[in-house]
C-alpha cells in the first residue's frame, strides 16, 4: 500500500482553505466609511462642544474616524486587497477612514452651506 494514501492526502504549506471572495468587501467598507466620515464631525462636535473644549472637535473626529476605519478594516479585510490579513486590513481601514473624514467634512460643509 502507498504510504501517502494510508493516512489521507498530505496538505502542503502552500495549500490553504478557500478564502471568501472579497469582491463586495471593498465597496461595502468604502460606503460604511463614507457614512462614518460624514457623521464623525457632527458626533465629535456633539460630545466636545463645551466651553474651552471646542478646539478638540477635529482631533476627536480624526481619532474616531481612524478607530472606526480600523474596526471596519479588520472586519472586512478585503478593503486592503484580496490576500490581505486582518492587521493590514485594519491599517488600510484606518487610513481610508481618515480619508473619508476629509471627504465627509467637505460634503457636510457643502450641504450646510446651501
Amino acid at each position: 500500500m502507498n504510504p501517502a494514501l494510508r493516512y489521507g492526502p498530505a496538505v502542503s504549506e502552500t495549500q490553504t482553505a478557500p478564502e471568501e471572495h472579497p469582491g463586495l468587501q471593498r465597496p461595502l467598507a468604502v460606503v460604511l466609511l463614507l457614512v462614518a466620515g460624514v457623521m464623525s464631525l457632527p458626533v465629535a462636535a456633539y460630545f466636545s462642544d463645551d466651553e474651552g473644549s471646542e478646539n478638540w472637535i477635529l482631533p476627536f473626529a480624526l481619532v474616531g474616524a481612524a478607530l472606526v476605519g480600523a474596526v471596519i478594516g479588520g472586519l472586512l479585510p478585503g478593503l486592503a486587497g484580496r490576500h490581505a490579513g486582518r492587521g493590514r486590513g485594519m491599517w488600510v481601514g484606518a487610513l481610508v477612514g481618515v480619508g473619508m473624514l476629509v471627504i465627509g467634512t467637505i460634503v457636510f460643509f457643502l450641504l450646510i452651506s446651501g
